[in-house]
Formats: structure tokens, sequence, C-alpha cells
């Protein structure tokens, strides 16, 4: 995400020195306002963009540094001008969630990773299958319950107000922390659509209700969005795809003309893939420098302290071994996609168009390293150095692998254990930067 409007914002930049006149300034924003454009931003938005762009830059004097910050105050002045993101609980439990949106757009799927975001946060989740209107949306939000382990309440041959009601009621009872309705979409904005939310709302009387939009379907989000606004009532924008958008200017143009602050962005295909909107954070993103807050944020709520100061004195003695291996594979999965994860590190936006998305459950080397484990006894599991060449032949032949395939991800693996070793008693982002790039260099994390 961000990455086309983050080069166009680093090539503006670019046409001017640390020291400066107004000719460069007339092209450094001559080169901003096409990659707004290009973006989708609207043009009014665009148009009043630049001009407080060009006010701040020559205030401060014209030059490099303070092009920059005009540029990211004056992003940071739109984001945060319709409000704040994230969530919002009820005073009195539960917190009544209405999900809202175009079919197509993920709604579905946005339930289930709010129900998730939620769950993560030790809270108690129920969602309500309220969306009839589409034949698979009830069997898709039951299998998404399994996959996150949230109770799903729905009822077959009911209708939608009965489906709320009776949902509703579970949540009482079942003294939930939160409640979120899966409404039903369509294919385009109808009467019969929004006479059926309006039921709908009156009956849930909800506290937070979430527009959830296409971001690669640009201004049309906008327009879509306010038309809910206006006829429905919305307290938030839940933007999906947001992975595939590398323009990132839907953001800006919901935020502006809708007047309703944008609450979570999904950023990828899997679960965990939802991030809480923070505004300084994305435009930090935009500008190429990471999201080191958030990060640290979404590590905070997978990572077990104590098992993590457990995980660090073993490196430390380089008794690291498969079993430990494996846990923290177990641990990365709930981080999300892995191009999510690196876009966050400053100056690593590069890597992740060059790592591209690696699945850390189904790619071929990680299906091999599992199927090595597998084939490993508890012993050889807690000693990896007892693996002689005996041991080895029948690892390969237990795996399926050949032998030189075996000795390669045993070279990896005392490869990375040093590595963890050298880096554990380091502090900071360079020693972070260091390691990912020898991740993604030649011979390096596997593919």
């Amino acid at each position: 995400m961000f990455e086309k409007i983050s080069e166009s914002l680093s090539s503006a930049i670019g046409k001017i020195r640390h020291f400066d006149d107004e000719k460069s300034l007339k092209k450094a924003t001559g080169e901003l306002k096409k990659s707004l454009l290009k973006a989708d931003i609207h043009y009014k938005i665009t148009k009043d963009l630049l001009v407080e762009v060009e006010k701040r830059t020559k205030a401060n004097g014209i030059g490099k540094e303070s092009f920059q910050k005009a540029l990211s105050d004056t992003f940071n002045e739109i984001l945060e001008s319709a409000g704040s993101g994230g969530f919002v609980f009820a005073p009195n439990p539960p917190t009544k969630v209405l999900m809202m949106g175009l079919q197509g757009s993920g709604k579905t799927t946005t339930t289930a990773k709010l129900a998730h975001y939620l769950k993560q946060r030790k809270k108690k989740v129920l969602m309500v299958a309220a969306d009839l209107q589409r034949l698979a949306a009830v069997e898709q939000l039951k299998q998404l319950g399994e996959q996150t382990e949230t109770e799903v309440f729905y009822k077959d041959g009911a209708d939608p107000t009965t489906v709320v009601k009776e949902g509703l009621k579970r949540a009482k009872d079942g003294l939930f922390d939160v409640v979120i309705f899966d409404t039903a979409g369509r294919l385009a904005i109808d009467e019969e659509l929004m006479g059926e939310l309006k039921t709908v709302k009156d009956i849930v009387s909800p506290d937070e209700t979430f527009y959830v939009a296409d971001s690669m379907t640009g201004q049309d989000s906008v327009k879509t969005a306010d038309s809910f606004n206006q006829q429905i009532g919305i307290s938030g924008v839940i933007l999906t795809k947001f992975d595939g958008d590398p323009t990132g200017g839907v953001a800006i143009g919901l935020a502006k003309q809708i007047g309703v602050p944008l609450r979570f962005l999904g950023v990828g295909e899997k679960i965990a893939d939802l991030e809480l909107f923070v505004a300084d954070r994305i435009v930090s993103r935009l500008m190429g420098a990471g999201d080191v807050e958030g990060l640290a944020e979404k590590v905070g709520t997978i990572i077990d302290e104590k098992k993590a100061k457990e995980i660090t004195k073993k490196i430390r003695k380089g008794a690291f071994n498969f079993n430990d291996f494996l846990e923290q594979m177990e641990q990365m999965k709930k981080l999300g996609s892995m191009k999510s994860i690196i876009g966050m590190i400053p100056g690593m936006g590069n890597l992740g168009k060059q790592l591209g998305d690696i699945d850390l459950e189904n790619s071929k080397e990680i299906l091999h390293i599992k199927a090595l484990i597998s084939s490993m006894t508890k012993r050889e599991r807690e000693n990896p150095d007892i693996l002689n060449p005996s041991r080895k032949k029948r690892l390969a032949t237990g795996a399926g692998l050949s032998e030189v395939q075996v000795n390669k991800i045993l070279k990896q693996f005392k490869n990375a254990a040093k590595m963890a070793k050298k880096l554990s008693g380091k502090k900071g982002m360079a020693d972070l930067q260091a390691m990912m790039g020898q991740m993604g260099g030649p011979g390096g994390f596997p593919r």
C-alpha cells in the first residue's frame, strides 16, 4: 500500500534542494499535483492541499525539510479532521456493532477480522449472521467463526429482523462484551437495501455503525459512503483491500469529503490483517518512514512476554531448538501477512516489494521444514547437534526429501540461530534492519 503515492511524494520532494527558491517550489508542487490526482484524490481536495503546502513551506523558508514538514502536517490535519480511529466500547456491555456495505466489499470477512481483533484484546465476542440475501454469507460467517473460535448466531429460515432480535438476546444472556451484526449488502444502493438497514438499525440501536468500503473502487467508495451516511448514518469507515491499493488516495478522500472517521484498515487476506487507523502512522508510511508504533502494538497483542524472555535466554545460551522454532512460527502466523509487517519497518518498503508475501504456513520451503521436524524424535528436536549422517538419512526418507535438502535446511537453521544469538544482546532498529536484510538477500530466508 502507498507504494505509488509514496514514490511520487519522494519524486516531488526531490525537486527541492535543502535551500531553494520559488521556481523549484513550483516544480515540486506541480509534481505533487500529478501524484495526488493519480492517487484518485478529488481535484478540489488536491487544490486545497497544494495551496496549504505551498503556504506552509514559504512560511518556514523554502527547502527540502520545510516542504516535507508542510506535506506531512497537511496530510495529518486532513486525516485527523474527521476524528480518530479505533474502537469505542459502550459503558454497558454488550457493545453493539452494525456492519454495512455493498456486496464484494469484504463485509463478512471484515466482521470476522474485527471479532478476531477484539478477541486478541481479551473480549468475548458474538457474531450474528443477518445477511440473508447472499446465499453463502451465513455459511461463510460460520466457517470464519470456527477459524477465529468465535461464536456465531444464526437461524435457518428466519427473516433478518427475527435473527437480529434473537441474536441481541443471545448476546445479553451470554454476557458477551461485543456483538457484531453482519447485515445484507447489494450490488448497488437501492431502496430495499436502505429500508432493511433502517429497520435493523432501529431494532439494534447500535453503539457503532461501520460502513465497510472497498478501497480499490476509489472515488466510488467515497460517493457510496456518503450515500449510506446520509440515509442511515455511520459512525466510522473500515477500508478493505488497502494492501491492493498502491495509491492510498481513497483514505484522504473519505476523511475530507465524508467527515466520518476511518476506524480500521484491511491490509491482507489473513484474519489478523486488520490494522487500527491512526492518522500520524498512516502519514509516516506515506512519507516512507514506516510505522514502528503500529508494529510494536501488533506484536504486543500476540507475543507472550514471559515466553519471549524464555526464548531470548535460550538463544543467548545457544540452546534454541526445533520445538522453539515451530512455536515461533505459530506466533508469527498470528501477526498477519509478512508484507504488511515489513511495510511498517522504516526504510524497508523496497524489501517488502522484493519478498512479495511470504506464506508462513503453505510455502514449499516451510512445508519442507515442518515435514523434516515431524520426522524427528523428541530428542532430535531438542538437541539438533546430535543429527549425524545416519540420522539425516532416516529423516530424509521420513520427510520425503533428499539428503541435500535436509542438509540445506539444517544449515539454514544453524545460521539463523547464530544470527539470533548475535543480535539478542543488541537493541535498535538498525539491528532489526540488518537481520531483515539478510533474510531477503541471496541464499537468505526461504521463499
